[in-house]
């Protein structure tokens, strides 16, 4: 269950940034704050039903979903398509999200 809300954790943080960065960037509405003020609410929420022992272990591990979901940003709602550095640095954070979160841990 843990990887869904990463993955839904991750869609709310970025999306609650980018109304940030097109509002101060791109000259939006004041009014885009909003929604992302909740989107961050939302994220922060999900954040916390992550199934690890602690909360930095749980922040470390969502790290590696983070990058990948930006990168699936980077290409779908701004139209650049990640390349092949991109999808290595990709994949090494993955395996270290995995390790930190999978690893057998002494009781």
């Amino acid at each position: 269950m843990t990887l869904p809300i990463f993955i839904a954790a991750a869609v709310a943080e970025i999306a609650g940034c980018f109304t940030f960065w097109a509002w101060w960037r791109l000259e939006k509405s004041v009014w885009w704050l909003l929604p992302g003020m909740a989107s961050l609410a939302l994220f922060a929420w999900l954040l916390s039903l992550a199934g690890a022992d602690a909360a930095g272990r749980a922040y470390a591990a969502y790290g590696g979903i983070y990058i990948c979901a930006s990168l699936g940003w980077l290409w779908m709602a701004e139209g650049v398509r990640p390349d092949r550095f991109d999808l290595i640095g990709a994949v090494i954070c993955l395996v270290g999200a995995g390790i930190i979160l999978l690893a057998p841990r002494a009781a």
